[in-house]
Protein backbone atom coordinates (compact mmCIF):
# COMPACT_ATOMS: atom_id res chain seq x y z
CA UNK A 1 0.00 0.00 0.00
CA UNK A 2 1.32 3.41 -0.93
CA UNK A 3 0.40 6.60 0.90
CA UNK A 4 -1.52 7.77 -2.18
CA UNK A 5 -3.49 4.52 -2.23
CA UNK A 6 -4.25 4.87 1.49
CA UNK A 7 -5.48 8.40 0.89
CA UNK A 8 -7.89 7.24 -1.84
CA UNK A 9 -9.38 4.19 -0.09
CA UNK A 10 -13.04 4.32 0.81
CA UNK A 11 -13.70 5.09 4.48
CA UNK A 12 -14.59 1.44 5.05
CA UNK A 13 -11.39 0.19 3.38
CA UNK A 14 -9.29 2.73 5.27
CA UNK A 15 -10.92 1.66 8.53
CA UNK A 16 -9.91 -1.93 7.83
CA UNK A 17 -6.38 -0.84 6.93
CA UNK A 18 -5.89 1.23 10.10
CA UNK A 19 -7.46 -1.52 12.21
CA UNK A 20 -4.48 -3.76 11.40
CA UNK A 21 -2.26 -1.14 13.04
CA UNK A 22 -4.34 -0.41 16.16
CA UNK A 23 -7.74 -1.71 17.25
CA UNK A 24 -8.96 1.38 19.14
CA UNK A 25 -12.04 2.56 17.23
CA UNK A 26 -11.60 6.19 18.32
CA UNK A 27 -8.03 6.21 16.99
CA UNK A 28 -9.08 4.51 13.74
CA UNK A 29 -11.89 7.05 13.18
CA UNK A 30 -9.49 9.97 13.72
CA UNK A 31 -6.99 8.46 11.29
CA UNK A 32 -9.57 7.84 8.58
CA UNK A 33 -11.09 11.31 8.95
CA UNK A 34 -7.71 13.10 8.82
CA UNK A 35 -6.95 11.84 5.32
CA UNK A 36 -5.47 12.77 2.94
CA UNK A 37 -1.95 12.76 4.33
CA UNK A 38 0.63 14.87 2.50
CA UNK A 39 3.50 12.58 3.47
CA UNK A 40 4.54 9.88 5.94
CA UNK A 41 5.55 12.49 8.52
CA UNK A 42 2.02 13.91 8.49
CA UNK A 43 0.61 10.40 8.92
CA UNK A 44 2.96 9.64 11.84
CA UNK A 45 2.19 12.98 13.46
CA UNK A 46 -1.55 12.35 13.17
CA UNK A 47 -1.13 8.82 14.57
CA UNK A 48 0.62 10.22 17.66
CA UNK A 49 -1.85 13.10 18.08
CA UNK A 50 -4.88 10.83 17.67
CA UNK A 51 -3.43 8.39 20.22
CA UNK A 52 -2.78 11.21 22.69
CA UNK A 53 -6.47 12.18 22.46
CA UNK A 54 -7.64 8.66 23.29
CA UNK A 55 -9.00 7.72 26.70
CA UNK A 56 -8.01 4.85 28.97
CA UNK A 57 -10.99 2.93 27.59
CA UNK A 58 -9.64 3.40 24.06
CA UNK A 59 -6.23 2.16 25.20
CA UNK A 60 -7.80 -0.91 26.78
CA UNK A 61 -9.73 -1.56 23.56
CA UNK A 62 -6.45 -1.50 21.61
CA UNK A 63 -4.81 -3.88 24.09
CA UNK A 64 -7.51 -6.51 23.54
CA UNK A 65 -6.30 -7.00 19.96
CA UNK A 66 -2.92 -8.27 21.12
CA UNK A 67 -2.06 -11.88 21.77
CA UNK A 68 -0.37 -12.58 25.07
CA UNK A 69 3.42 -12.59 24.60
CA UNK A 70 4.44 -16.11 23.64
CA UNK A 71 0.85 -17.39 23.33
CA UNK A 72 0.86 -18.97 19.88
CA UNK A 73 -2.69 -20.32 20.28
CA UNK A 74 -4.11 -16.83 20.77
CA UNK A 75 -2.20 -15.70 17.68
CA UNK A 76 -4.06 -18.34 15.69
CA UNK A 77 -7.52 -17.74 17.16
CA UNK A 78 -7.72 -14.03 17.76
CA UNK A 79 -7.59 -11.14 15.31
CA UNK A 80 -6.44 -12.98 12.22
CA UNK A 81 -5.79 -9.65 10.46
CA UNK A 82 -2.87 -8.90 12.82
CA UNK A 83 -1.63 -12.50 13.10
CA UNK A 84 1.37 -12.22 10.78
CA UNK A 85 2.39 -8.83 12.13
CA UNK A 86 2.15 -9.90 15.78
CA UNK A 87 4.00 -13.15 15.10
CA UNK A 88 6.89 -11.20 13.61
CA UNK A 89 6.84 -8.78 16.52
CA UNK A 90 7.11 -11.68 18.94
CA UNK A 91 9.78 -13.61 17.07
CA UNK A 92 12.04 -13.32 20.14
CA UNK A 93 9.95 -15.99 21.84
CA UNK A 94 10.67 -18.52 19.07
CA UNK A 95 14.12 -19.43 20.40
CA UNK A 96 13.30 -19.12 24.11
CA UNK A 97 13.90 -21.97 26.52
CA UNK A 98 10.96 -23.90 27.92
CA UNK A 99 11.76 -22.45 31.35
CA UNK A 100 11.61 -18.88 30.06
CA UNK A 101 8.38 -19.56 28.16
CA UNK A 102 6.83 -21.09 31.28
CA UNK A 103 7.92 -18.08 33.37
CA UNK A 104 6.50 -15.74 30.72
CA UNK A 105 3.18 -17.57 30.79
CA UNK A 106 2.99 -17.41 34.61
CA UNK A 107 4.03 -13.75 34.80
CA UNK A 108 1.60 -12.85 32.00
CA UNK A 109 -1.23 -14.50 33.91
CA UNK A 110 -0.25 -12.70 37.13
CA UNK A 111 -0.19 -9.41 35.22
CA UNK A 112 -3.61 -10.07 33.67
CA UNK A 113 -5.05 -11.05 37.06
CA UNK A 114 -3.69 -7.89 38.69
CA UNK A 115 -4.33 -5.29 35.98
CA UNK A 116 -7.23 -6.73 33.98
CA UNK A 117 -5.43 -6.59 30.63
CA UNK A 118 -2.46 -8.36 29.09
CA UNK A 119 1.11 -7.09 29.28
CA UNK A 120 1.84 -4.82 26.31
CA UNK A 121 5.40 -4.29 25.12
CA UNK A 122 6.89 -3.36 21.78
CA UNK A 123 8.50 -6.77 21.40
CA UNK A 124 10.24 -6.19 18.07
CA UNK A 125 13.90 -7.11 18.46
CA UNK A 126 13.53 -8.23 22.09
CA UNK A 127 14.45 -11.65 23.39
CA UNK A 128 11.99 -13.61 25.49
CA UNK A 129 14.28 -13.10 28.48
CA UNK A 130 14.25 -9.32 28.00
CA UNK A 131 10.44 -9.32 27.71
CA UNK A 132 10.19 -11.46 30.86
CA UNK A 133 12.44 -9.06 32.78
CA UNK A 134 10.38 -6.07 31.64
CA UNK A 135 7.17 -7.85 32.61
CA UNK A 136 8.51 -8.72 36.04
CA UNK A 137 9.71 -5.14 36.56
CA UNK A 138 6.33 -3.66 35.60
CA UNK A 139 4.15 -6.18 37.42
CA UNK A 140 4.29 -4.34 40.80
CA UNK A 141 3.10 -1.05 39.24
CA UNK A 142 -0.39 0.29 39.80
CA UNK A 143 -2.95 -0.42 37.10
CA UNK A 144 -3.06 3.27 36.18
CA UNK A 145 0.74 3.29 35.75
CA UNK A 146 0.44 0.21 33.58
CA UNK A 147 -2.28 1.68 31.39
CA UNK A 148 0.10 4.58 30.78
CA UNK A 149 3.13 2.31 30.22
CA UNK A 150 1.18 0.03 27.90
CA UNK A 151 -0.21 3.02 25.97
CA UNK A 152 3.38 4.22 25.35
CA UNK A 153 4.27 0.76 24.07
CA UNK A 154 1.09 0.59 21.95
CA UNK A 155 1.91 3.74 19.98
CA UNK A 156 5.39 2.34 19.25
CA UNK A 157 3.78 -0.87 17.99
CA UNK A 158 1.24 1.10 15.96
CA UNK A 159 3.92 3.21 14.27
CA UNK A 160 5.97 0.11 13.42
CA UNK A 161 2.86 -1.50 11.91
CA UNK A 162 2.08 1.62 9.85
CA UNK A 163 5.62 1.68 8.49
CA UNK A 164 5.54 -2.05 7.67
CA UNK A 165 2.17 -1.77 5.94
CA UNK A 166 3.20 1.17 3.75
CA UNK A 167 5.70 0.67 0.97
Amino acid sequence: MTLNELNTLSAEEATTWFEQCCAAKTWIYQMVEARPYSDIDALVSQAKNAWAKCSSDDYLEAFTAHPMIGDVDSLRKKFANTKAIAAGEQSGTASASETTLHQLKEANQAYLDKHGFIFIICATGLSAQTMLEALQARLPNTTQQEISNAAEQQIKITLLRINKALN
